[in-house]
């Protein structure tokens, strides 16, 4: 079964979950996520894999500087859709699983 990780090469937390992911034998399919941004309708699966509303994605710091710190639910989607640096890193999906690498030991829950 392919494991996805939607990852930013500079972070720290994601370059660690992605060492921790190959150390254990999985060789993922990266998706860096701010060249090639997950789509609203992606979102919305990733999210309900996830069991989290949107706002637990969020980074609020640079929700804030985009303009979309206020907005939630289908709105606040779109808008990390459109902003993918406003989406918290790293997820890691696997099947109907999805966690979010923090701390990274927490993707060897879907493993």
């Amino acid at each position: 079964m392919t494991v996805t990780i939607y990852h930013n090469p500079h972070c720290s937390k994601s370059r660690t979950t992605l060492k921790l992911l190959e150390d254990n034998g999985v060789e993922p399919q990266v998706v860096e996520y701010l060249q090639t941004p997950p789509s609203a309708e992606e979102l919305r699966a990733i999210l309900k894999k996830l069991g989290l509303p949107p706002r637990d994605i969020l980074r609020k710091k640079e929700a804030k500087e985009e303009g979309i710190a206020d907005l939630d639910g289908a709105a606040l989607i779109e808008a990390l859709a459109a902003h993918p640096r406003a989406i918290e890193r790293p997820i890691v999906v696997k099947g109907a699983k999805a966690v979010l690498g923090r701390p990274p030991e927490r993707v060897l829950e879907i493993l």
